[in-house]
């Protein structure tokens, strides 16, 4: 089995058309490699911009990708999904996270109305694969390529990054040092299925009604960060920046403390981040803020 490990990047582009904006894909990077994770072929393209009439400046900052360098050196979108079909072809497609291939469905379905892409067979989150292997909690945000790189004390250039083929390479590099700790089998889905669109086309969102049956009340209980007993809620929860806080009183402790909780939702599950904030610690975030605005 033959896998291929993909990394794009993209720009916000205003269309017109849609009225909206889209995540206009201007680079594909990335490797096949065998069944022993040896590269055996690359693949590295600038894609024409066809929505976009500029590049955002962070963009470029990240990418050091200069508008006129893609019209000159790009071809069109469509054109480098025919070249990475040929690419890619029976092999695995990897992404680290699924945020490119989100993109990947906007930009196609853009051109062609067609929200399946032909060339995506079998698909694997090397993102989940690599935060099983590591044990990493969810609940403190998604592990970024960087920092499990640095987890793995592999060398890189931060200025090699934010460039398709370079992140293609660390996903690689991330990847096979971790292959050996558990089989990839497990993490490759079938993306021929209807299921697997819902999911990638599903719009994550914070839940923001308490009451919403998809919250499970236990995850509402607070307990003490010094004794760890079960506090007691005195206040109504209030929704500030997508969370939930309320006031909580430790009886043991005779401490009060305020307890902030979100929920992300997933298309099959809900991300729970949950925080215990000392009054006065809040009243100097509040600050913070206040004086943002």
């Amino acid at each position: 089995m033959s896998y291929v490990i993909l990394d794009l990047e993209w720009n916000g582009s205003f269309s017109k058309v849609r009225g909206r904006y889209v995540n206009e894909i201007i680079e594909f990077g990335a490797v096949k490699v065998d069944e022993n994770y040896n590269i055996i072929d690359k693949f590295s393209l600038l894609i024409k911009p066809q929505i976009g009439k500029r590049l955002c400046d962070k963009v470029k900052e990240l990418t050091k990708i200069q508008y006129c360098e893609l019209v000159q050196n790009g071809v069109p979108f469509l054109e480098a999904v025919d070249r990475f079909s040929e690419f890619s072809d029976q092999c695995v497609i990897m992404t680290w996270g699924t945020s490119d291939i989100h993109a990947l469905i906007e930009n196609y379905s853009y051109f062609t109305n067609d929200i399946r892409l032909p060339f995506l067979k079998k698909y694997c989150n090397l993102q989940e694969y690599c935060e099983n292997c590591l044990n990493h909690n969810k609940g403190v945000g998604q592990l970024g390529l960087s920092s499990c790189a640095e987890m793995l004390e592999i060398d890189f250039s931060q200025e090699e990054q934010h460039r398709a083929f370079a992140d293609a390479e660390l996903s690689l590099s991330c990847l096979k040092r971790l292959v050996t700790k558990k089989s990839l089998n497990g993490f490759i889905i079938d993306a021929e299925d209807e299921s697997f669109y819902d999911k990638m086309t599903f719009k994550t969102h914070y839940i923001t009604n308490i009451n919403n049956k998809d919250i499970d009340k236990k995850q509402l209980i607070f307990y003490c960060n010094q004794c760890n007993k079960k506090a007691k809620r005195n206040s109504n929860w209030k929704l500030r920046n997508n969370s939930f806080s309320a006031e909580f009183y430790c009886g043991h402790c005779k401490k009060k403390f305020l307890g902030r909780i979100s929920f992300k939702k997933k298309y099959d599950e809900i991300i729970v981040r949950k925080r215990i904030i000392d009054i006065a610690d809040e009243d100097i975030e509040n600050n913070a803020e206040d004086s943002k605005r």
